[in-house]
């Protein structure tokens, strides 16, 4: 194991997550099943635990900086968290009714998913920058202010967590499809307050993690010492790059994951 090459790739990572809010699990699992040849079980738990740490941090920096809206924290994480637990109930379950492949089928529909809002998202992009004139219809955009609109991101949150406790992949990915698609925040917004939701939810998701056992400290630690570090300065590079660059950087990035997903 190279540990000075594991935190140097890792900053590189946490800049990529606190510009984006995306891509933690979708980079780091791959670099160290590929790169540092860590067995999956091991190589995936200890991912999310070394993840939920970052995406605290990077969580904590765009609050600091006000780069995210609590509100839509708060209700989306009221749905997400016990959404999630659903999840990994429903995947027990399932796995008891000896269904084979399952995670494959949930990669697949994720990833198709995210797939078709993607390309939805960079035509949306294209058309405003090219044809400004142009009025595309817009999807409805949730009231907080209002019960049914914090039902619905209550609502939307408990669907997209099941998902992520039956899949433990996508946490950024899912949750900032939904924050372009029905909350239209700016997109330094969206990146913060996808990274505080994710952080919320992969907090429970990691102490599974940690009770079964799988959890390598050996690479968390030097994972930390990379990805801390890079996450806040993504966070701060966050701020200063204009919303047109960074909304097409999101989508580029959601793009790679749903590939990676699909294929």
């Amino acid at each position: 194991m190279d540990y000075l090459l594991l935190p140097t790739l890792s900053f590189l990572i946490g800049i990529i997550v606190g510009l984006t809010g995306i891509g933690g699990a979708s980079l780091i699992t791959p670099m160290l099943i590929f790169i540092f040849q860590v067995p999956p079980a091991v190589a995936v738990s200890s991912d999310i635990v070394a993840a939920t740490m970052m995406k605290v941090v990077g969580g904590v920096k765009h609050w600091q900086q006000e780069t995210l809206d609590c509100q839509v924290v708060k209700w989306l994480a009221l749905g997400s968290v016990p959404g999630s637990l659903v999840g990994v109930g429903i995947l027990y379950l399932i796995r008891q009714m000896g269904i084979a492949n399952l995670d494959g089928v949930l990669l697949h529909l994720l990833g198709s998913m995210i797939l078709v809002v993607v390309f939805l998202g960079l035509g949306q992009l294209i058309i405003k920058e090219f044809f400004p004139n142009f009025v595309l219809p817009e999807l409805p955009k949730f009231d907080l202010n209002t019960n049914w609109g914090r039902m619905q991101a209550m609502g939307v949150g408990a669907i997209l967590g099941s998902m992520v406790g039956m899949t433990s992949v996508s946490s950024g990915s899912l949750f900032a499809m939904a924050l372009i698609s029905f909350f239209q925040l700016d997109s330094r917004k969206l990146v913060g307050t996808d990274l505080a939701q994710a952080a919320i939810l992969l907090s429970f998701t990691s102490l599974g993690h940690m009770f079964l056992g799988t959890v390598d400290w050996g690479l968390v630690i030097p994972i930390w010492f990379g990805t801390i570090p890079g996450v806040m300065v993504g966070a701060k590079l966050c701020q200063l790059m204009p919303p047109s660059i960074l909304k097409f950087t999101i989508y580029t990035l959601l793009l790679g994951v749903s590939f990676k997903l699909v294929y």
